[in-house]
C-alpha cells in the first residue's frame, strides 16, 4: 500500500509538473503569436507608399481619405506648380494645385483602389471646377514619386475613361509639393461643419455599386459537405486537395455563398503552404479579421465581411515585395471566375485588379 501511494504521488506530481510546463510554453506561444500580430498592425517602412492626389478643395478630398482603411496619413498641400515655393494666397499666380499627400500601407490597401476611390469623388471631365470651386488651383490631378505607378495610374484612367469619355485629370510625375498652412490640415476634424463638396459617407460605402446587383448568392444547401464545414464551422481542408491551390489563371475568387469578390489572380503566388495563398484581398473593404484563439494558438483569422464564412488565416510570412502578409485561404469558400468570362458573369469592373 505504501509502495502504491508513493507510484500515486510521483504520478500527480509528474502530471502536474507536465501541466505547469504545457501552460507555461502556451504562454510563451501567446507572447510570441502576440507580438507578431502588433508587428502586422504596424505599417513596415517597405509597404508604406504615397500618392498625390488634387480633386478640387482639398478639404473634402483629405476628410475623405481620412476614412479610408489603409490610408495612414494625410496632409494638405500645392503641387506642381511653376515654382517650389507658395502659400494660399500666391496659388494663383503660381500655378499649383490644391493637393492631397496620401500616405497608405500597400499590404492593406492597392493603389488601383486608391484611384478607383478617388475617381468617385471627382468630376474627372471637368476642367478647372470642383463642386462650387473654380479656377487652376481646383484642377483634377493624380502626382506620383516613383515612375512604377505611372503605369498603375494610366490603367485606371483608361478603365474610367470607357465611362465617362475624355478626362481633364492630370496624370504626371511630382514635380513640387508644399506644405499647406496649419489652418487647412485636419480642417473637417477641426470644423465638422465646415465646407465640402464631397460626400464623406461614400467612404463607409462599397466602392463599386454594381456589387450588389452581380452577387447570385447561394444557399447554404448548394453548398458540398466541405465548404460547409469550412465555411460555417470556421473546419481547415486537408493541404494541397483543394484544385484552387494551383489555379493560375488570371481571374478574380469570389466568396462560394454570395460570389462577392474577394481577392484576384494578381495578388495570388505560391506560398509552398498547399493552400491558396494571396498577398491582399482585392478591396480592403471586402474581408475582416478577428481574433482567433482555438488550438492553443493565438491567430488573426480571415472572414468574409458581408456573408461573415470563415475564409481562413493571415499571416505575416509573406513575400517582402509583395507587402509581407500571406492570406492563407481555404479553396473550399472560394469560386474562381476566369477572366475571360468576368464581362458576362458581371464582374466586369473587376478586371481593373487582374491586369
Amino acid at each position: 500500500m505504501i509502495r502504491k501511494s508513493i507510484l500515486i504521488s510521483i504520478s500527480i506530481s509528474i502530471f502536474l509538473i507536465c501541466t505547469i510546463f504545457v501552460i507555461t510554453a502556451c504562454d510563451k506561444n501567446v507572447e510570441g503569436n502576440m507580438e507578431d500580430m502588433q508587428k502586422s498592425n504596424a505599417v513596415l517602412p517597405e509597404n508604406k507608399k504615397t500618392i498625390y492626389l488634387a480633386g478640387g478643395c482639398f478639404w473634402g478630398v483629405e476628410g475623405y481619405f481620412q476614412r479610408i482603411n489603409g490610408v495612414v496619413n494625410t496632409e494638405t498641400g500645392y503641387a506642381n506648380g511653376k515654382t517650389q515655393d507658395t502659400d494660399y494666397e500666391h496659388i494663383k499666380t503660381t500655378d499649383h494645385a490644391e493637393t492631397v499627400k496620401v500616405e497608405y500601407d500597400r499590404s492593406k490597401i492597392s493603389l488601383e483602389e486608391i484611384l478607383l476611390h478617388y475617381f468617385r469623388i471627382i468630376d474627372p471631365t471637368s476642367v478647372n471646377k470642383q463642386g462650387n470651386d473654380i479656377g487652376r488651383q481646383y484642377r483634377t490631378g493624380i502626382y506620383y514619386e516613383k515612375d512604377e505607378d505611372e503605369e498603375i495610374i494610366k490603367k485606371v484612367m483608361d478603365f474610367e475613361s470607357k465611362k465617362y469619355g475624355k478626362l481633364a485629370v492630370e496624370n504626371q510625375k511630382l514635380k513640387n509639393f508644399v506644405l499647406a498652412e496649419e489652418y487647412h490640415q485636419d480642417y473637417l476634424d477641426k470644423n465638422p461643419n465646415g465646407y465640402c463638396h464631397i460626400n464623406l459617407s461614400l467612404a463607409k460605402k462599397p466602392l463599386i455599386e454594381e456589387d450588389l446587383k452581380l452577387i447570385q448568392k447561394k444557399t447554404i444547401n448548394d453548398l458540398d459537405e466541405l465548404s460547409r464545414s469550412v465555411m460555417f464551422d470556421s473546419a481547415t481542408e486537408r493541404p494541397f486537395t483543394s484544385p484552387l491551390n494551383k489555379e493560375y489563371r488570371k481571374g478574380i475568387y469570389v466568396d462560394k455563398l454570395t460570389r462577392e469578390p474577394l481577392f484576384a489572380s494578381k495578388d495570388k503566388f505560391d506560398s509552398g503552404c498547399g493552400w491558396p495563398s494571396f498577398s491582399k484581398p482585392i478591396l480592403s473593404d471586402k474581408v475582416k479579421e478577428k481574433i482567433d484563439k482555438s488550438h492553443g494558438m493565438i491567430r488573426n483569422e480571415v472572414r468574409s465581411k458581408n456573408s461573415d464564412i470563415h475564409l481562413g488565416h493571415v499571416f505575416t510570412d509573406g513575400p517582402k515585395d509583395k507587402g509581407g502578409l500571406r492570406y492563407c485561404i481555404n479553396g473550399a469558400s472560394l469560386e474562381f471566375i476566369p477572366y475571360e468570362e468576368m464581362d458576362a458573369k458581371g464582374y466586369g469592373e473587376y478586371k481593373v485588379f487582374c491586369d
